[in-house]
Formats: structure tokens, sequence, C-alpha cells
């Protein structure tokens, strides 16, 4: 698909991509939109560090096209939450010093947001399981367990979990 008009919400503000069908998201969305979060890592899907959410799934924004987007919703690292108003994993990650360089951590957060879309009370074999398709190579494995469970049990202690 080439031409046409493709439509589909960001962080539920509506966009829409004239003849830019075939355009990648992660293109769409550091380019076009200035939403820089989301990174580019092996072009290829296979890294994790582009990972956004599409009608709550991750999907690799590097291989995902617009055309396959039309009238779905897109929510990168920015519509989780903000410096005002963090989302608790971005809270959690912080408080846990789970990252070092950052470059994966948004592709990080946003799979460990929908792991606990679908489960709130993850084990740690859970979240493993959930971000084996995210690569970090600082090594902070660990403190991303323990940041991913520290968010679930604030979200259960607070209702939204």
């Amino acid at each position: 698909m080439t031409g046409g008009t493709v439509r589909f919400t960001v962080n539920g503000a509506p966009h829409a991509f004239d003849d830019a069908a075939d355009l990648p998201l992660l293109d769409a969305l550091r380019g076009r939109l200035g939403l820089t979060a989301t990174r580019f890592g092996c072009g290829e899907g296979h890294c994790g560090a582009c990972h956004v959410l599409v009608d709550g799934d991750v999907a690799a924004s590097c291989a995902t096209p617009l055309w396959a987007l039309d009238g779905k919703a897109v929510v990168t690292l920015e519509g989780l939450g903000d410096e005002a108003d963090p989302h608790p994993l971005q809270s959690a990650f912080i408080a846990e010093q789970a990252m070092q360089c950052g470059y994966c951590i948004s592709g990080v957060i946003i799979g460990a947001a929908a792991l606990l879309a679908r489960n709130p009370d993850p084990s740690d074999a859970d979240v493993r399981a959930a971000l084996d398709g995210n690569l970090c190579r600082c090594g902070s494995h660990n403190r991303i367990v323990r940041a991913v469970r520290r968010a679930a049990a604030f979200m259960r202690a607070s209702g939204n979990g």
C-alpha cells in the first residue's frame, strides 16, 4: 500500500498520514511527531528498543508500517506518564535505579506495562518471560525485574492493577 490516508491515535491524539502508508511507525513517531522516547535499535523488531503499544499489545514500531495501524491506538512511553505525573513503572524504575544508559528502557517499560495490564501480580519468571525480547546491554536485568514488581505492588495497593 502506498497511497491514501491512514488514521490512528498516538497517546490519545488523532493523527492522519497522507501518502505515507508504507512508512514505519518508528519514523513517524520520531521524525514527524517528535516523540523521541521510542528508539531505533536493530531495525528488524528483535531488540525491543522501539516497542510501543498498539491496541494494548506490544509492537515493534521499526517493523510496523503505518497502513497496519489504520483505526488503532498507539501508546508510547510519553503516553504512559510524564515528569509531573509519572506512571508507576516510571517511578519504580527510578527508585530501583533500573537503568544505566537508558537506551532500551522505553521499550522495556512499554513491555512491562503490557504485562501488568494482563497480569497485575507477576512473578519474577513472568517478568523475565514478558521482557525476554528486550535487550539490555548494561546488565540491569535484576533491577528491571525488581522495578516491575515494585510498580505492580504499588498499582495493586492503589487499586490500579
